[in-house]
């Protein structure tokens, strides 16, 4: 599918799938964030059809404009085509054998949330006062901040040990909250009004929060001695091939 025709939640859905089964093909960690993605996705869908937010039509427009910055990346990366810092320096860390599934997902919300999300949500916004969907924003946020824990029970279940290491540090907990979706709601929201406030200097501003972005990945990827320690612990301790993982984050 080309991505230029994607303006439904279920065709983001219909592209993630391919991702998924193409990750799975090749064992290639890219697919951890694609899975659980769909999952998200597939949430935000499920909020149209309850009523969840104020404006479905609207939230379906940026939920199809977010998504696709990532899907963007995601194909460009595979083509050798250049693509924004913090998504490469995400996609860059499929290729290293350490990184545990966790810091594969970490990584990938870091450039999508931190990045797209206020990109997605002042292009959805123009010609508006961007103010008209900050309920709806914090409602679509309500949900992404999910993952986190998410990610903790889902693969605790299959690596029990995962939380015991986890909370061996109060480092590592602090590791676990910078990156959660608290922070990450807050600094999109109020990088979304900068970029309203100022289209003129629209991609200057973007270059600079991806630079900002892209620096603030070496957390993820070198958390300290510590971290790095328990987390290498964990990495010989998981089970399954990579499309076993990608099989159950997709579940």
């Amino acid at each position: 599918m080309n991505l230029q025709e994607i303006n439904t939640i279920d065709q983001v859905i219909e592209v993630l799938n391919n991702i998924i089964v193409e990750t799975k093909n090749e064992n290639n960690p890219l697919g951890y964030f694609a899975a659980l993605y769909k999952k998200v996705t597939v949430k935000v869908k499920e909020g149209f059809a309850s009523n969840y937010f104020d404006d479905a039509a609207r939230m379906e427009k940026l939920d199809v404009i977010f998504a696709k910055r990532y899907l963007e990346a995601y194909y460009k990366y595979q083509s050798n085509e250049k693509t924004t810092q913090s998504w490469k320096i995400a996609f860059e860390l499929s290729t290293n054998y350490w990184p545990i599934v966790l810091q594969h997902l970490l990584i990938g919300m870091n450039a999508h949330i931190n990045l797209d999300l206020g990109i997605a949500a002042a292009k959805v916004s123009e010609g508006k006062d961007i103010k008209l969907l900050k309920n709806d924003f914090n409602k679509i946020n309500e949900i992404l901040s999910s993952l986190v824990n998410e990610v903790q029970n889902d693969l605790a279940q299959v690596w029990p040990k995962l939380k015991y290491l986890l909370k061996i540090s109060g480092k590592a907990d602090d590791f676990l909250v910078d990156f959660s979706m608290k922070l990450a709601r807050d600094g999109a929201w109020k990088f979304a009004e900068s970029l309203a406030e100022d289209p003129i200097n629209l991609n200057l501003l973007i270059d600079k929060r991806d630079q900002r972005i892209a620096e603030k990945a070496i957390i993820v990827i070198k958390p300290g001695f510590i971290i790095s320690t328990i987390f290498g612990i964990i990495r010989l301790g998981e089970k399954g091939s990579v499309a076993d993982r990608i099989n159950y984050l997709n579940n």
